[in-house]
């Protein structure tokens, strides 16, 4: 829908996909790879407009590609959420009583990125946001900005590739970026930018890495 010479992806790994599932790729739930994973099932992925086609195996290991980067999925509609408080410096407990906040009404984290004193993250559930603002306002500072879109680049070996990071920003150099969450998975860096943005971002990081043959899912 967003990148007309988008391919479909022949092997993904049970960790690439869960990541892809998660972000937007609207083919599988995120807890679908679950018992495969357990049982080491390999999962086909066909397109039901297209049966005879090969589709996508989902395994549990599926190797690296040249460009490291196999897919980018999307998310729309995110909000975000940045904490500030003196209190977190050298504190301990500070990181739990946020998280507490969001489990007391039921609110899942996307994103999350922090520093010594402040805390940033991403929702994209804002039914009980006025109540979490309330009770995070308590812990400190808080700034809500709305109308976001969550960019999710994953590939076997991305953590672990020199230079990639670089790249990806440099290729969207003229896009604001107003949140990163890289290392925490070895195959995923996840970035956030403006949703009116994020159709243009996606094409340049198509355009940049997969204008030879890769591809890209939604």
């Amino acid at each position: 829908r967003i990148c007309s010479n988008a391919r479909t992806i022949p092997v993904l790994s049970y960790e690439e996909a869960a990541e892809l599932a998660y972000f937007g790729a609207k083919v599988l739930h995120p807890k679908t790879i679950k018992p495969a994973v357990v049982n080491a099932i390999p999962v086909r992925v066909c397109n039901t407009f297209q049966p005879d086609l090969v589709g996508t195996m989902v395994l549990a290991e599926s190797g690296e590609t040249a460009n490291k980067i196999k897919s980018i999925a999307s998310k729309k509609n995110i909000t975000i959420l940045r904490i500030n408080s003196a209190r977190m410096l050298g504190a301990y407990g500070f990181m739990s009583a946020v998280f507490q906040v969001f489990d007391r009404h039921r609110t899942v984290i996307d994103v999350i990125s922090t520093s010594e004193v402040s805390v940033a993250l991403t929702l994209d559930n804002s039914e009980s946001l006025e109540k979490v603002v309330e009770d995070l306002r308590r812990l400190g500072e808080v700034e809500v900005e709305t109308g976001y879109a969550v960019i999710c680049v994953v590939g076997e070996g991305l953590r672990a590739s020199t230079g990639l990071a670089s790249k990806i920003f440099s290729t969207i150099e003229d896009v604001n970026v107003a949140l990163v969450s890289h290392g925490a998975s070895a195959v995923n860096l996840t970035f956030v930018v403006k949703e009116t943005d994020a159709a243009g971002v996606i094409k340049k990081l198509h355009q940049e890495f997969f204008n030879e043959g890769g591809a890209v899912v939604r």
